[in-house]
């Protein structure tokens, strides 16, 4: 009996610290620096998820701007984790499931009920599933290439530029409907085909610089680019954003395919 008794008063549950009472002190609880970067990966979640929402409705305007909105978050939530320092293996997974939801499902259900869905089943589901089926074996690849990885450029097409591309696209058509029909319809499958097959790919895509002076300094003619680029959507809109990711798209392309030749004559 002694031994038990001298256990239980050992035993202090939950771990308190000492003060000189006999009551436990008050602690608040402690936020860890990952909490803040997350908020800003689960409201990409969120605008995904409405994104899905609104395509059900028929509003594919308001789901392709809540795609922008769910990009806009992944910008953000990155910049805050290196500004806080919050990065952590948990925010990678979430960051990705995330990812997943806005720039896989989204996009796929919003090219289904767009226009995909007009060619039956199974045709248009198989066609539109497979940018989330793209979507999830880019992220895959890219998750287990974290170690020792610096963000210089992408091997694939990123699953937020595909996404945004979809989504330009069909806020265009939505504006302008200069394809209607059987048209639109195959224009959707070219992409949604075309897309799909650039994400699981080896295309080389470089990082976005950031806005800052050295950037300017190193990166003249692609910061110059992109400034005219935004000056234009700022004026066209959408259409001006789809043929951006175009060229962004075909600039990938052309510079591996300019890669490879060069290996083939060494």
């Amino acid at each position: 009996m002694g031994i038990v008794e001298q256990n239980k008063r050992e035993k202090r549950y939950p771990p308190v610290l000492e003060n000189g009472n006999s009551r436990p002190s008050f602690r608040f609880p402690t936020v860890s620096r990952s909490f803040v970067p997350s908020v800003f990966t689960v409201m990409n979640m969120v605008s995904g998820y409405g994104s899905i929402v609104m395509a059900g409705e028929g509003s594919f305007a308001v789901a392709g701007w809540l795609i922008f909105l769910a990009a806009l978050f992944d910008t953000l939530d990155g910049f805050v984790a290196r500004v806080t320092n919050g990065a952590s293996e948990f925010g990678v997974e979430l960051d990705s499931l995330s990812d997943l939801v806005s720039f896989g499902a989204a996009p796929a259900f919003l090219v289904y009920k767009f226009g995909l869905s007009s060619l039956g089943m199974p045709q248009g589901l198989i066609l539109s599933s497979l940018l989330m089926v793209g979507s999830g074996l880019r992220l895959a690849r890219f998750n287990i290439s974290l170690i020792g990885y610096h963000k210089e450029s992408f091997s694939g097409l990123p699953t937020p530029a595909q996404a945004m591309t979809i989504a330009s696209f069909v806020l265009w058509m939505q504006a302008e409907p200069l394809l209607t029909g059987s048209a639109l319809h195959e224009a959707l499958a070219l992409l949604t085909v075309l897309l799909a097959g650039l994400m699981v790919s080896k295309v080389n895509y470089d990082t976005l610089p950031k806005p800052t002076l050295d950037s300017f300094r190193r990166y003249p003619f692609q910061m110059t680019a992109y400034v005219i680029a935004i000056s234009c959507v700022l004026v066209f809109q959408a259409k001006a954003f789809f043929v951006a990711m175009l060229l962004y798209i075909l600039l990938g392309i052309v510079r591996s395919l300019t890669m490879l030749v060069r290996q083939w004559q060494v």
